[in-house]
């Protein structure tokens, strides 16, 4: 992380801590990616099941996990503003604050995952699928909430090289667990969707063990000195952590979680709708990694900015960041567009799934140009520390606007499905315009104030 003084400048900082961010989020994304691609070649029954159980993981992975994400404002700031020798600190609370959640959540689904499935109009089959694979990721959420800790804290330092290496590092491990535990090879049985979930929960330990031992041996993790020591629990300082990470992670789970109540809303639709829906929406989500990683760039940049005070520079950077996500979106969308057909094949050789999957990705070309806006507008707002009214205005965009309208077009409209589909991109589109009108009402602010200490 160095200051900035051009435009050029800006934007040769911005696209080097993108890129290796969208590489990191497209490979971490991957292993889902693989999950529902490589389950759908086994079968269209085990391709529901890792569906429907999606649907409860993402929502709890991105959300709950999301809190964790504050550790990368918080130490963004003590790096800005020149206070390195609390940075030990506030990680080691946040990996505590991680095993902590992630131990809440295990506990919580012994108790309902049975009745949550039991409740929905779901085959045997899939049931089945869907509650296995959900235990088997269950043994891999620790140290996966530990490396989000650690990848925060390594990514605030600007250094998201190294989280991009770790992650491709395992992605190939990821792929042929999945080849091997999903279809039977090397003696071992064939488990379907599974076998996905074990390969993935492997996968979390490999990651969180190769980023520790980095963090451990390697410049500039090794002068902070991050693991040689161990102070007793902070609870003020874990109220810093979810006093911003609780806004984060909320937003987080109501966008995500928007999805996946439509997702079980579509199980009175059969089979094929969900595995076609998911099917569009796991590639709509592969290719949202692109505004999130500038999303999470921003974080880290307007973070460093506003912790030195760099106000002008802070809204440079968001600025930037809208105008690269709009037009990488304008492009994602027109070749989606044009290449859906293709794309549904991916995920399944049914011919009545890839219909309904090219049908799907057709309204999946629309999220793109709100979720372009959206996305950094949101990371911008997480790195000036303002993360309130973007927990309010998802919570109102998406569920008291987004579901409802959707709801009313499936059920009372000839779109059937795919009204849903209709009703979140209405709900992204508002939530991208209230929120551009919050950034700039935090960019004044805190230019104003400047001003009125400069005098």
């Amino acid at each position: 992380m160095k200051q900035t003084f051009t435009i050029k400048e800006k934007i040769q900082q911005l696209w080097i801590i993108f890129i290796p961010i969208l590489i990191t989020q497209l490979a971490m994304f991957s292993m889902s990616f693989f999950d529902i691609m490589m389950t759908g070649k086994y079968s269209a029954n085990h391709l529901a099941g890792v569906a429907v159980g999606s649907s409860f993981w993402v929502p709890i992975n991105t959300g709950l996990s999301g809190i964790l994400l504050s550790v990368t404002p918080i130490v963004a700031h003590l790096v800005g503003s020149n206070k390195k020798d609390k940075v030990p600190f506030s990680v080691m609370q946040g990996v505590y604050a991680g095993i902590t959640l992630a131990i809440f959540i295990i506990i919580i689904g012994f108790f309902i995952l049975n009745p949550l499935l039991n409740g929905m109009n779901l085959e045997n089959d899939v049931r089945k699928v869907a509650k296995y694979y959900l235990i088997s990721l269950s043994f891999g959420i620790i140290p996966l909430f530990v490396y989000n800790v650690l990848r925060s804290y390594i990514d605030a330092l600007g250094k998201t090289r190294v989280t991009m290496i770790v992650t491709l590092l395992s992605l190939p491990i990821n792929v042929t667990l999945n080849y091997i535990l999903i279809f039977g090879k090397l003696g071992f049985p064939a488990l379907g969707g599974v076998g996905a979930g074990i390969a993935s929960a492997a996968t979390y330990w490999i990651i969180t063990f190769i980023a520790i031992w980095i963090i451990h041996k390697k410049k500039p993790f090794i002068d902070y000195k991050i693991f040689h020591s161990f102070p007793k629990i902070s609870f003020s300082k874990w109220k810093e952590i979810f006093s911003l990470g609780v806004p984060i992670g909320l937003s987080i789970f109501i966008e995500t979680s928007i999805f996946s109540a439509v997702t079980l809303f579509m199980s009175g639709f059969g089979t094929k709708v969900i595995a076609a829906h998911q099917a569009a929406l796991n590639f709509s989500s592969f290719i949202y990694m692109i505004p999130l990683s500038i999303s999470m760039a921003l974080t880290i940049l307007v973070g460093f900015e506003s912790g030195a005070k760099r106000f002008k520079d802070a809204r440079l950077y968001s600025f930037l960041g809208i105008a690269g996500g709009i037009t990488i979106s304008l492009l994602t969308g027109t070749l989606l567009f044009i290449f859906r057909s293709n794309v549904a094949y991916f995920y399944s050789n049914n011919v009545d799934v890839v219909v309904l999957t090219s049908q799907f990705l057709l309204y999946g070309v629309f999220f793109q140009l709100s979720d372009a806006i959206l996305a950094p507008i949101q990371g911008a707002l997480r790195g000036y520390k303002d993360v309130n009214v973007t927990f309010i205005m998802a919570l109102i965009s998406f569920w008291v606007i987004g579901l409802p309208l959707g709801y009313m077009l499936a059920t009372k409209t000839e779109l059937g499905p795919f009204g849903y589909w209709l009703g979140l991109i209405a709900g992204l589109a508002i939530g991208a315009i209230t929120l551009s009108s919050r950034l700039m009402y935090v960019q004044r602010k805190h230019l104003r104030i400047q001003k009125s200490e400069l005098a």
